[in-house]
């Protein structure tokens, strides 16, 4: 060896040295860029489009963001795994495998960069990419891809695989105001990515890489050129068929932007206001009913004409959840007035409040669907209700006055039952009733003379369909759904009794009877139709008017309303389902009632008779009162509770639950067997028709 030379051991250790600096100087250098470039930002993530979807996940309506785009947050569960296969073939064949850089991919990105002294093709991961869309940079240089591999790495420490493509999925851009999967799927297919084809899949896959160039509504050539691309590669990759990718290419790409979806626009509306600053809202609606109904109010309202509007609520009988709430016949309309929620307007109901009235009068003991009632010329006081075709039917059963939405007898029975009274059973139910400022309400209140909202009056009609408790309307389904039986609008043999007589009221042209408990309503004026109707499942509202409260000659409830709910049930598919009489219903004829139930006895003779005695009253119960069952005479099934009344003229006739207990006694005391703890109804009624009655609780 030359003297002066290093010996081969020394050049080892010296080269060891100077690599190890190298490196720790790269590694110093690295810590510091890393330093310098921060720590991830991922505040404005969240940042997309507030969306409000119906119960199952399904968009009902998306709002825009403050810039003006369209990006809804999507997950890889909702997408179909097509297109997750394409799109890891096309842009990142090794991505469930790297940490968020693909070494092979990057060096052939980079050889290429050097001889072309300029970034050529990819080498970017779906990491790098998200790491792009969060920190946008216009340049396409060596240092933006190094800062692009350094958040990706940090992506890969700090989210899971699925995690970064929900990010991918929720930021690409995919040309105009679309950014994210959802939004391009339903902005250029109409439909969720879920349902993507093989072909439409493709397209997407291929948009972000140039979104703007390849706009299918701009540029459908480039936009298919860029799609059989994708397919290409997909079948080069593996991850396609030939077969597949041929028929693929022969679907048709599309050539323009579809509408983003937009149902229950008021309803989606009300949510927004309560919680602006929630993002996402779940509401109780079913999208297909919705879709559905807002279809069949847009096709009426354009057939009655123009300036009118329709207005649809249904809702589950089971939880008082709502499943579609249609606030006007189309959204966008100036003419129709669309952006008012009619369902929310306070208008005149008609006489869709009647059957209420009947609901009390059966639980006071006051009548049964087959008392006898007399509708003729009648008055009042100062009031003298005329029937809406000027006509009376003279002597008619309570069942038949109701289905013929009788005027006279209607009012007879409000005047027994006391409006006062009436409008408190209404309000404590959960109604909230616009009541002209007056003294005392008077007996026009059964027939219109008041306000009300269509949520409101079907929520009252749910009562009817759940025996009698009107449950508050429920439209948040992210809110737990706590029990709440509400207030109470009858009792259960009551309003079975109305259901009953409401299924066999007769029903609008080509529409089959029988099947369907509904009443309408016509306001004075001919300003507002109703249409309300139940079964056992659902209850679905009607209105239809003008907004502006004009009259529209013509506009009768049956005419217009009723054969729009009949349609509505119809459109929500499934029969009808019938509600089962209570175990104490008395179901007979007019013959089978208590003489003094077979007709209802006017009020003209009754200051006579009380002139002879005093008026009657139930003395035993109390009304309100806890009753043991202990205290029951007898023992065993065996046991009876006395019952105990003053005044009124003998025979008296003792009823529990509108159900008669024993025969007429001249007497004023009977004796009724409870059948188990709970709430009873008991009431009397004497010879001249006069009743009185409590409601007890049995512990």
């Amino acid at each position: 060896m030359k003297r002066g030379w290093p010996r081969p051991g020394r050049l080892l250790v010296r080269g060891g040295l100077a690599t190890l600096a190298a490196a720790g100087l790269a590694a110093l250098a690295l810590w510091a860029y890393v330093d310098r470039l921060g720590p991830l930002d991922l505040s404005h993530v969240g940042d997309g489009s507030v969306t409000v979807t119906d119960r199952d996940g399904r968009l009902l309506r998306a709002f825009t963001t403050p810039d003006g785009r369209w990006r809804l947050p999507t997950r890889v569960a909702e997408v179909d795994p097509r297109f997750i296969a394409l799109l890891t073939a096309y842009e990142d064949r090794r991505y469930r495998s790297h940490g968020g850089l693909d070494g092979r991919a990057f060096a052939r990105a980079a050889w290429q960069a050097v001889r072309r002294g300029r970034v050529v093709s990819g080498g970017s991961t779906l990491t790098m990419q998200v790491a792009r869309l969060l920190e946008p940079r216009e340049e396409r240089t060596l240092a933006a891809k190094l800062r692009q591999a350094v958040r990706a790495v940090q992506f890969e420490a700090r989210f899971s695989k699925d995690q970064i493509l929900d990010l991918y999925l929720s930021l690409a851009p995919y040309g105009g105001n679309l950014e994210g999967l959802r939004a391009a799927s339903l902005g250029y297919f109409g439909k969720e990515p879920k349902r993507l084809t093989t072909a439409e899949a493709a397209l997407l896959v291929a948009l972000p890489q140039s979104p703007e160039t390849r706009r299918p509504d701009r540029s459908p050539e480039a936009a298919r050129a860029a799609r059989d691309r994708v397919l290409d590669r997909a079948v080069a990759h593996g991850a396609l068929g030939r077969a597949e990718a041929d028929l693929a290419r022969r679907e048709p790409s599309p050539t323009g932007r579809r509408a983003v979806p937009l149902l229950a626009a008021h309803a989606a509306d009300a949510a927004v206001r309560l919680d602006p600053t929630k993002r996402i809202h779940r509401l109780t609606l079913d999208a297909r009913a919705q879709a559905a109904l807002e279809s069949l109010a847009r096709e009426r309202a354009e057939a009655l004409g123009p300036r009118l509007s329709v207005a649809i609520l249904a809702v589950d009988n089971a939880t008082g959840e709502v499943r579609a709430h249609v606030g006007a016949a189309d959204y966008g309309s100036a003419e129709r007035a669309g952006s008012i929620d009619m369902a929310n307007a306070v208008r005149s109901p008609g006489s869709a409040l009647k059957p209420f009235i009947y609901a009390m009068a059966f639980e006071a003991g006051l009548a049964h669907p087959e008392t006898i009632l007399d509708d003729r010329p009648s008055r009042f006081g100062l009031y003298a209700p005329e029937n809406f075709d000027l006509s009376y039917q003279g002597s008619v059963t309570a069942r038949r006055a109701l289905q013929l939405s009788l005027n006279v007898p209607a009012v007879e029975l409000l005047s027994d039952v006391g409006p006062a009274r009436f409008l408190a059973r209404l309000r404590g139910a959960g109604a909230d009733l616009v009541v002209p400022k007056e003294a005392a309400p008077g007996l026009a209140v059964g027939l219109g003379g008041l306000g009300i909202r269509l949520t409101d009056l079907v929520r009252l009609y749910v009562g009817l369909a759940r025996g009698g408790q009107a449950p508050p309307l429920a439209w948040n389904a992210d809110r737990p759904l706590v029990p709440d039986p509400g207030g109470r609008i009858a009792e259960p043999v009551s309003s079975w009794y109305v259901y009953d007589v409401l299924r066999g009221a007769p029903p609008p042209a080509n529409a089959l009877s029988g099947r369907l408990a509904f009443k309408t309503g016509t306001s004075y004026g001919y300003r507002d139709a109703w249409a309300v109707g139940f079964d056992r499942r659902l209850t679905i509202g009607v209105w239809v008017g003008r907004p502006d409260g004009a009259a529209v000659p013509g506009l009768i409830g049956r005419q217009v309303a009723a054969p729009i709910l009949f349609d509505a049930f119809s459109r929500l598919g499934g029969e009808p389902e019938s509600i089962p009489a209570p175990r104490d219903a008395l179901i007979t004829t007019n013959l089978g009632l208590p003489p003094p139930l077979r007709r209802l006895r006017r009020e003209a003779p009754r200051p006579l008779l009380a002139a002879l005695g005093a008026p009657l009253k139930i003395a035993f119960p109390p009304d309100g009162a806890r009753v043991d069952l202990g205290l029951a005479t007898g023992a065993g099934a065996d046991a009876s509770l006395t019952l105990k009344a003053m005044g009124g003229t003998p025979p008296l006739i003792w009823l529990v639950n509108g159900r008669p207990v024993g025969e007429p006694d001249s007497r004023r005391q009977g004796a009724w067997k409870p059948d188990g703890a709970g709430f009873a109804r008991v009431s009397v009624m004497d010879a001249a028709g006069a009743t009185d009655s409590v409601m007890v609780r049995l512990e």
